[in-house]
């Protein structure tokens, strides 16, 4: 009998039909468990971070605009007086509680800058800008065409006047300059105080003018001094014949003292008016912060387009102000633009050394901006007692009198230790920049290499060789400056040369004029350091460079000198010094002189500098500065009473903290 044997199954197969019956058993909706793969986080990019940032200040500025806007009027006031105190009446609303009311016409005369220029004719690059600002407001156009705009801002290298094809012109009416831009005010606060007591456009007039020519030519161009003498005659005649009480401001100063001799001398070089029309028409000229004398800052504008601020943000971001930014040389075109502005050339200082002082000497000699205190008047941490007694200083003597050094060791030297060679009769050399420059021209590149150097080389400039060293530097634009203007002193005033309209803008080459009961006031701030002299150096020959530079790592040791950044300061309003607002009320017109034949009375009234005391007060009430004077309560105030019907005496006569009267006692002027 056969036996059958059980064949033996392989492994693998074992392992095949267990794994058939278990998919038999499976169920159908098991799925076999895949790994986990480990979540991406995004990343945060340098765009997100961007557009967060942003993001968050429009929230947050759009909130503080919405809370604003909603909140009452009286807010902000009620904060600023829970933190400060109580504020003070406005001028405006205190005076009208004394029953103050408007009497005498009065009319505004801006200085440089301040007034609104706008565009009535330009080139295929100005489409669009029919009437629009090119000069105060938003100044947007800067931004949007800025060659375009310094090429309509510009005027005429040879005539001064307007360049073919291209109109700009003063704007009109007391919006001329009531804002330089938005929200910052020029005369705005004055007008709304004076309208307070009853003043309306038909008794304020604003004499705004292009303030870009010389004074003289206002006139050929545009007729201004004839429409100021016609307002002026009409304000006075349907104001029952009250006379008109003028308030110049900065530069308005030069140009309204240009008008009272345009407006006495006969045509056609005068308007005729006769040698009575001041003392008919004129009750008081108050001059606001009146560069009388000039002010240093023109020279360092003219000699390298500086001044202090613009020399601190250059040394920040060296070369930023002179490279090729966005296709445009700043300073360059600066330069070029602002020296075709004949106007800027009736604030060179006049008078030379008789007035700013020579190599050793300076009528504020012994300044101390400590406190605006003499060193000679206190025995403090800086004054030593000499042997005789009487107390000396261990600060060294500024010399104010260099208005333009090389050199800090130069600005300090005693006169016999300087080594000066003379530049007036350097020979000019060649520059072969000229044709790549043509489109920043300025007169450096026609006096070479040998000139820059020359100049250089004298070292020490005084008021007195300012004018010659601008003549060598800027010959044709000291052609058409000397052809408006005059910086010396008259020996006598009765020369018939004297009666040209250039000496007219010059105080000590001009009289007053014959109106002994028109009073003059001299109104200006004080407490601020004011630029006085300059500490320059030479810079590397490069193309189309301003050779000339404001040294700014010059600076005294201690930290209350006179020398910062390459600026020795005094005492002044930031731009005008006390010397030059004040001299010719203190001294020069005072009582009956040869400057003021009918003895016209003058006043001296200084605001002494106070800053806000918080954000909220805006630029203050109590400013000394230049432009924020305007606002400045116990100004309005004056200008108010005298508009009001008040004479001098009435205000208290002098208001001085300054040594102002020292000063000009040290001024050996014939009187």
């Amino acid at each position: 009998m056969s036996l059958l044997r059980r064949r033996k199954v392989h492994e693998k197969e074992t392992a095949r039909v267990a794994a058939d019956d278990y998919d038999e058993k499976k169920p159908e909706t098991w799925k076999p468990e895949k790994p986990e793969k480990p979540e991406k986080q995004s990343k945060w990019s340098c765009v997100d971070s961007c557009c967060w940032f942003i993001g968050c200040i429009c929230v947050v500025w759009w909130g503080l605009l919405f809370s604003y806007n909603m909140m009452p009027s009286s807010f902000p006031q009620y904060v600023t007086e829970a933190i400060t105190g109580p504020m003070p009446d406005p001028p405006g609303v205190k005076l009208k509680k004394e029953g103050l009311q408007a009497k005498h016409p009065v009319v505004f005369v801006p200085g440089i800058v301040t007034g609104g220029l706008e565009l009535w004719e330009g080139h295929s690059c100005a489409d669009g800008l029919f009437r629009k600002r090119l000069w105060g407001g938003t100044f947007g156009e800067v931004y949007k065409r800025p060659l375009c705009w310094v090429e309509h801002m510009s005027l005429d290298n040879e005539s001064g006047l307007d360049p073919p094809g291209v109109r700009v012109r003063s704007v009109t009416g007391l919006v001329a300059a009531d804002y330089f831009a938005p929200g910052y005010f020029v005369w705005a606060v004055l007008i709304a105080n004076l309208a307070r007591i009853g003043y309306e456009e038909k008794t304020m007039y604003m004499a705004s003018y292009d303030w870009r020519l010389a004074f003289q030519n206002t006139e050929v161009r545009d007729q201004t001094l004839s429409r100021i003498k016609s307002n002026i005659e009409l304000m006075v005649a349907t104001n029952g014949g009250n006379k008109a009480v003028i308030i110049p401001h900065s530069m308005g100063v030069l140009y309204f003292l240009h008008f009272m001799k345009w407006v006495e001398a006969p045509p056609p070089m005068g308007g005729g008016g006769g040698p009575d029309w001041c003392a008919k028409h004129i009750k008081a000229v108050m001059n606001i912060g009146g560069p009388l004398l000039g002010v240093p800052k023109a020279v360092s504008g003219l000699f390298s387009a500086e001044a202090r601020d613009i020399a601190v943000a250059r040394a920040i971001a060296p070369g930023v102000l002179d490279k090729d930014l966005f296709r445009i040389q700043t300073l360059q075109h600066i330069m070029r633009m602002t020296r075709t502005w004949d106007s800027t050339m009736s604030m060179i200082p006049k008078g030379g050394e008789t007035i700013w002082g020579g190599l050793d000497w300076s009528p504020e000699q012994g300044y101390s901006p400590n406190k605006r205190k003499q060193i000679n008047n206190d025995t403090d941490s800086k004054s030593v007692i000499t042997e005789d007694g009487n107390i000396g200083s261990k600060q060294k003597h500024v010399h104010y009198g260099r208005m333009i050094s090389f050199g800090k060791d130069v600005a300090k030297a005693d006169s016999s230790e300087i080594l000066r060679i003379d530049f007036r009769d350097a020979v000019k050399g060649n520059n072969i920049v000229n044709n790549t420059c043509r489109d920043v021209w300025t007169e450096y590149h026609d006096i070479g290499i040998s000139g820059i150097k020359a100049v250089a080389e004298y070292k020490a400039y005084t008021a007195g060789d300012i004018l010659d060293m601008l003549q060598y530097v800027a010959p044709k634009m000291m052609e058409r400056g000397s052809a408006h203007f005059s910086y010396g002193i008259a020996d006598n005033l009765d020369d018939p040369k004297y009666e040209h309209y250039k000496y007219w803008s010059n105080p000590l080459e001009t009289r007053l004029p014959n109106a002994p009961d028109m009073e003059v006031f001299s109104m200006y701030g004080i407490g601020i350091p004011t630029e006085r002299a300059y500490v320059y150096k030479q810079v590397p020959v490069a193309d189309c460079y301003i050779p000339f530079q404001i040294n700014t790592s010059a600076a005294e040791e201690l930290d209350d000198g006179c020398l910062k950044d390459g600026v020795f300061t005094v005492d002044g309003d930031e731009t005008v010094p006390v010397l030059s607002a004040g001299f010719m009320s203190a001294k020069g017109w005072r009582g009956k002189t040869r400057f003021n034949p009918s003895g016209s009375k003058t006043y001296v009234r200084e605001y002494d500098h106070a800053p806000p005391a918080t954000l909220l007060e805006g630029r203050g009430t109590q400013s000394g500065a230049h432009v924020d004077i305007m606002g400045n309560f116990a100004l309005i105030e004056d200008v108010m009473r005298v508009a009001a019907g008040a004479k001098g005496e009435e205000l208290g006569g002098d208001r001085v903290y300054s040594d102002i009267f020292k000063w000009s006692e040290k001024i050996d002027l014939p009187l």
